[in-house]
């Protein structure tokens, strides 16, 4: 049986954008390898962290929303422990009320995009 998830992971702000779109793409690609189905990608972009990281202060954020099996989970943050870009990652199950939440925020987010 498939379970809804969510990982949001955070990038080394020493990345370009172009190695950054890089390792989102390598966790998508590890992802549907394993059978997962990718379901909302989101780009939070750089942020100012709450507290160092590394002697870091900024980061770049990244939210991967996918259905798949829960042993796809450990290969995930097998790859993500392994990746030296990776400062901080959590994956967690969504239950029915946060995916309806997440399902809820994916649609407002669709229709301010198709406003804009």
């Amino acid at each position: 049986m498939l379970n809804h998830y969510e990982t949001v992971f955070i990038l080394t702000p020493v990345l370009s954008d172009v190695q950054m779109k890089e390792a989102v793409e390598k966790y998508k690609a590890i992802l549907t390898e394993n059978g997962a189905v990718i379901t909302n990608e989101e780009n939070w972009g750089l942020r100012k962290l709450q507290y160092p990281i590394q002697k870091k202060s900024t980061g770049f954020y990244s939210l991967l929303q996918f259905d798949a099996e829960p042993t796809v989970i450990a290969t995930l943050e097998t790859q993500f422990r392994r990746d030296e870009r990776v400062l901080r990652f959590l994956s967690f199950r969504l239950d029915k009320y946060a995916y309806e939440y997440a399902e809820k925020r994916k649609s407002v987010k669709s229709k301010e995009v198709k406003e804009n």
